[in-house]
């Protein structure tokens, strides 16, 4: 485990970028973890021995896609415009979004994500609607469907009360089976939760990995807050996991590799796996931040009154 001076923490010793090494201390490479298990975890008088190296890294990239996905709050933040398309393209190493929220006005407004389906795939029929192929047997497709083009152009309605909404702004009453929408007469009794949404909506989808926006957001900025898998798009170098972690992924390694090799005793995957379970634990509180000056600020309010 490499330590760095003052000189080069601050400013990478000369070299360029000078921030290229801010905030390292508190991570651990890839390489140094397998490194390590390989020196002090494995041996003739070790219960992990005779193992290849690919299958401690193969397991060490296990674990570290492990906590990305169940304990680590590291999110990552990637702002884009929204084009004509209404289409957000997800980054390579997104795993599941976290918040998706429009920048305007200075602030940042969360949106909803919309029960109903946002976009489709269509297929070009004929008069007596048998689908059209090409010489090669090959389906043939639109550019947009129905259900795209009309959330494009902004024609397609929506549940939310958002612009999008065919009752937008106003109150309505019932009359012999029929509403009837006149003016607006002040606030909505009784909403749906789950659809008085104001801003924009939208749709994931994940075979085609683009988010598909409401016409209300064409032209806007986008922030996407989302979980990735660790792995830096497959550079071993660039991998790193926390340092409270550091423990846990040795647990985890010993687990993967002796509840899979032939002829180790039940009780020794069990203490493996326990000892896996505790540190990850323990990983966990180290890592929460639970900060007395924050409890005590949520505190304050317990006796306000509320009408």
């Amino acid at each position: 485990m490499a330590y760095l001076s003052a000189y080069q923490y601050y400013e990478n010793a000369g070299a360029v970028p000078e921030d290229a090494n801010w905030g390292s201390y508190q991570y651990v490479s890839l390489s140094d973890i397998v490194n390590n298990f390989m020196l002090m975890y494995s041996g003739n008088h070790s219960l992990i021995n005779n193992e290849p190296r690919y299958k401690v890294l193969f397991h060490a990239k296990r674990a570290i896609q492990e906590l990305n996905y169940d304990a680590f709050k590291e999110i990552k933040v990637l702002e884009l415009s929204v084009c004509d398309t209404l289409r957000f393209v997800l980054p390579s190493d997104y795993v599941n979004w976290v918040r998706i929220s429009m920048y305007k006005d200075g602030y940042l407004r969360p949106l909803t994500e919309n029960i109903q389906a946002t976009s489709a795939k269509a297929y070009l029929q004929d008069n007596n609607c048998k689908i059209l192929f090409d010489a090669a047997g090959n389906v043939l497709e639109p550019e947009f469907s129905t259900l795209d083009l009309e959330r494009i152009t902004g024609t397609k309605k929506s549940i939310y009360l958002n612009k999008g909404s065919q009752f937008d702004g106003v109150e309505g009453y019932c009359c012999d089976g029929e509403w009837y929408f006149e003016r607006a007469i002040g606030a909505r009794y009784g909403l749906n939760n789950e659809t008085a949404n104001f801003n924009p909506t939208f749709g994931i989808d994940k075979k085609s990995g683009v988010i598909n926006f409401s016409s209300d957001m064409a032209g806007e900025l986008c922030v996407l807050e989302y979980v990735s898998d660790g792995m830096e798009g497959g550079v071993d170098s660039d991998i790193t996991v926390n340092k409270l972690f550091e423990e846990f992924v040795y647990a985890y390694i010993r687990y993967a590799i002796l509840s899979t090799k032939l002829g180790v005793q039940e009780y020794i995957v069990m203490r493996a796996r326990k000892e896996k379970s505790a540190l990850l634990r323990n990983a966990k509180i180290r890592i929460s931040n639970i900060h007395p000056g924050r409890l005590l600020m949520n505190l304050r309010g317990r006796q306000k009154w509320i009408k």
